[in-house]
């Protein structure tokens, strides 16, 4: 095992004259630079908008897709249904991720009576 004299040769070698940056501590403040790139970023909009990585808040009539699917983390069922089915049965103005509760719930095979409990764990398929 190298010695810390050695340690600090080596580190001179291989990293060059650039001096040791550290890290923030917890207590010290982010860097202006760090705050400027997280609004700047293009996905901030999109989900101060209400629009989720998978458009699960769009409604029904907003989505640009023709099938749908939701599947279930808990029991791994996926269910689909065209949009034209889905608006025909619970309406344009319908929140895809209700809908897709309401079809994993009609379908669930995980009841253990506790509300908590029952029922599936919703997954939204973005594809």
């Amino acid at each position: 095992m190298p010695t810390p004299k050695q340690m600090e040769k080596m580190a001179r070698l291989v990293g060059g004259n650039a001096p040791a940056r550290h890290g923030l501590a917890p207590e010290d403040d982010l860097p202006s630079e760090y705050w400027r790139a997280l609004l700047e970023d293009p996905r901030v909009d999109a989900a101060s908008q209400g629009i989720g990585a998978s458009g699960r808040l769009l409604r029904l009539s907003q989505i640009p897709r023709h099938l749908l699917r939701v599947g279930c983390r808990r029991c791994a069922r996926t269910v689909e249904i065209q949009k034209a089915d889905a608006t025909r049965l619970y309406g344009p103005d319908a929140v895809w991720r209700d809908v897709g509760q309401r079809l994993l719930d009609k379908t669930c095979t995980q009841r253990t009576g506790r509300h908590e409990e029952d029922g599936c764990w919703p997954s939204y398929d973005p594809t």
